[in-house]
């Protein structure tokens, strides 16, 4: 009888769409609470580093105990740290550069350019 299969049909193709339904709100929890612990791991990881905290090193050693395991776990670099005793010079105290010969000779202004193509 055809009723009976497109009751059939009918209830099969209600069963599959409330199965995704279920599936995808049960993966946007999972998404959801997977988000909040990663914010709250963030916030926990801003309080231990002391956020705006000004100190002798830049990176305190605990995180960057736990970046060099997290590099070697990965097969990463690891790069040398350099030694506090020598900082690296800020910008400010970088040598200025001596102006270049011939600047004040040179125009290139639009008049003296348009005249010379001319």
């Amino acid at each position: 009888m055809p009723s009976e299969e497109f009751d059939s049909a009918a209830a099969s193709f209600k069963r599959i769409g409330q199965d995704a339904v279920t599936h995808s709100r049960r993966v946007a929890g999972n998404a959801l609470a997977r988000t909040r612990r990663h914010h709250s791991e963030n916030v926990e990881l801003l309080k231990r580093s002391g956020r705006g905290a000004k100190s002798g090193d830049p990176t305190p050693g605990t995180l960057r105990a736990a970046a060099e395991r997290f590099r070697r776990a990965r097969g990463l670099a690891v790069p040398s740290v350099p030694d506090p005793a020598d900082p690296v010079p800020s910008r400010s105290q970088s040598p200025a550069r001596p102006p270049r010969s011939g600047d004040d000779e040179e125009d290139f202004s639009q008049m003296r350019i348009m005249k010379r193509d001319g």
